[in-house]
């Protein structure tokens, strides 16, 4: 199997995820630290990163091969990405032609570009991140888009391989809170994942929360392809009883998306929703906490959970790493 490009898990076949997951495996067991020697990786970060920045460059410099990272505004020109408008802002280059000229420089190119946060069919479209890509004929990877976290889901999949989490068991994606609205990404990508992997999949949020419907859409279409199921509700009580897996997200408010006032307004009385110990009360007995990290603790998740054996959060993180690695290989091998 070899890979063009790495924007989206619907975009593979499930035997192609399954071999990208054996891949990862086997580069965790058995190193190849010259496999893409005299390859270079692009990044591009209009957005912040931690985990993403630092596992991609791990990844390759593990692998044999070297990265530069350009992060538009903080040391190079910043990058206009709207088309048809007039350049007289801050921004002195456009997308048409700073992508093509970095993407020239390296073998492979991955891109960040978080949700605008203004117009929801925009987002959920994906339009801006789209037409970045249509300037690149170089592999491309997507490191978060507005609605898409491909790196993530990868990595949360094998680390319900690593725990030897079943399919058609219960996944619940739980809202938790933040102090303000955060992208859909990680959300979308994580249900979707979840019901790709066969599981039944609840969405839990409050009133006003909703993921949008071509998120729910593509969700139900990857449980009839697997065989998983999914539901929404806001009933917590129902939602976590017998859960075998807690996923932790935060995300603004659909109803008043592009609206802060709207929005703070809905969460500010939501503390509540927080989880903790007490919240798995009536999930299984094994019953894992899962979240894509940065979190707020004691804010979205209590402290003393973070920190209990309930936590897989620092296994997600280290899986960023693994998974990239074969992503990488299959990319640039």
């Amino acid at each position: 199997m070899s890979l063009s490009r790495f924007l989206d898990l619907a975009d593979l076949a499930p035997e192609e995820i399954r071999d990208l997951l054996a891949l990862a495996e086997r580069l965790q067991q058995h190193p190849e630290p010259q496999a893409l020697a005299g390859k270079i990786l692009g990044l591009i970060f209009l957005n912040p990163s931690l985990r993403t920045l630092a596992s991609m460059q791990a990844g390759m410099a593990r692998l044999g091969g070297s990265s530069f990272v350009i992060t538009p505004g903080q040391g190079t020109w910043a990058l206009e990405t709207r088309s048809g408008v007039a350049m007289d802002g801050d921004a002195a280059e456009h997308i048409r032609e700073g992508l093509p000229v970095l993407a020239s420089y390296c073998d492979a190119l991955g891109i960040r570009a978080f949700a605008a946060g203004r117009d929801l069919a925009m987002d959920v479209a994906d339009t801006s991140f789209k037409a970045m890509a249509e300037l690149i004929q170089k592999p491309l990877i997507n490191l978060e888009s507005a609605i898409n976290h491909p790196c993530q889901s990868l990595a949360d999949w094998k680390t319900l391989d690593d725990l030897r989490i079943a399919p058609r068991t219960k996944f619940v994606l739980s809202w938790v809170p933040h102090p303000r609205a955060l992208p859909l990404a990680v959300p979308a990508a994580t249900a979707h994942m979840a019901a790709l992997r066969g599981h039944d999949v609840v969405v839990l949020r409050p009133d006003g929360f909703a993921l949008p419907s071509p998120v729910m859409d593509r969700v139900h279409a990857a449980a009839k392809l697997s065989g998983g199921s999914v539901t929404e509700t806001d009933d917590r009580v129902a939602a976590l009883k017998g859960a075998h897996i807690v996923y932790a997200k935060e995300w603004g408010s659909t109803r008043h998306y592009g609206d802060a006032d709207g929005d703070g307004a809905l969460r500010r009385h939501l503390s509540d929703w927080q989880l903790n110990e007490q919240s798995f009360a009536n999930a299984t007995p094994n019953c894992k906490l899962m979240h894509c990290l940065p979190v707020r603790r004691n804010v979205a998740v209590a402290e003393a959970l973070l920190d209990s054996p309930r936590s897989v959060v620092l296994h997600e993180a280290h899986n960023r790493l693994v998974v990239q690695m074969a992503v990488l290989y299959r990319l640039l091998k």
